[in-house]
């Protein structure tokens, strides 16, 4: 099993190489954290002492008041790391590296998690810790119930969100096309299907993954099994990306 598991330390290693290199997933992956940790400061520091409910009625929510913004960028991660692979014949360079398309798209999704998770954290903790600097006397604090779940929650939403992009990507071969669809789809749709499905909404990937950075659970669904449920969106279009990649032509 240790034999196995070892020539897929270079792919991994080759991963990393890709994004590191590649400005735009490089950019979009920071831009992760800046439009999160960014726009939280920016408003916590315009408005968070004018009133209790400032940046929302549902303080710890509010406290990742910029993550709205950050999962957009989270997608564009997700997306482009993937779809270059199907632009200019990269796919067929990557498989001639390594023949095996199970290990290459297992390799590029645990490098886009790996990295993802990482940020996510970081932004999740940064987020929080700067933007309730400036909340005054309305600060929430690291001990208050659910603020650790929250910073926790926060970073695997994040990563969530970029593995629901990236197989997604893998599935349309399209970065491009993957934004343009997933983003009104986390912006737009839970408001349309909220009004006209009622608690049908609470199962859209952002606001079920989006309850474990509540107080109070909305719905039927809580914290966990809300992440849970955006969980399985992610691995639904993990798989489907994982097909196409298998049967089609590179």
């Amino acid at each position: 099993m240790i034999t196995a598991a070892l020539p897929t330390v270079p792919v991994l290693r080759s991963e990393w190489i890709k994004i590191r290199s590649a400005r735009a997933v490089l950019g979009s992956l920071l831009a992760v954290f800046a439009a999160t940790a960014g726009i939280t400061v920016l408003t916590a520091g315009a408005i968070g002492t004018s009133e209790p409910g400032a940046l929302g009625e549902d303080r710890l929510l509010g406290a990742f008041f910029g993550i709205n913004f950050g999962q957009i960028a989270a997608v564009a991660f997700g997306a482009t790391a993937f779809a270059a692979e199907f632009r200019g014949g990269a796919l067929r360079v990557s498989l001639s590296a390594v023949p095996n398309r199970t290990r290459l798209y297992l390799s590029k999704a645990a490098a886009v998690a790996a990295l993802s998770f990482l940020v996510g954290q970081i932004t999740g903790l940064v987020t929080f810790v700067a933007g309730q600097a400036f909340m005054g006397e309305y600060a929430l604090a690291l001990g208050d119930p659910g603020t650790l779940r929250g910073v926790f929650g926060s970073g695997v939403y994040l990563m969530l969100i970029a593995l629901l992009s990236a197989g997604l990507a893998a599935l349309v071969r399209s970065g491009t096309l993957v934004m343009g669809l997933l983003i009104p789809l986390l912006l737009v749709v839970p408001f349309v299907v909220g009004q006209v499905a009622g608690g049908a909404s609470q199962f859209m990937p952002d606001r079920a993954g989006q309850l474990v950075l509540r107080t109070q659970a909305e719905g039927s669904l809580g914290p966990w099994s809300g992440l849970g449920v955006m969980a399985l969106w992610s691995l639904a279009a993990l798989v489907g990306g994982w097909l196409a990649v298998r049967r089609r032509d590179a």
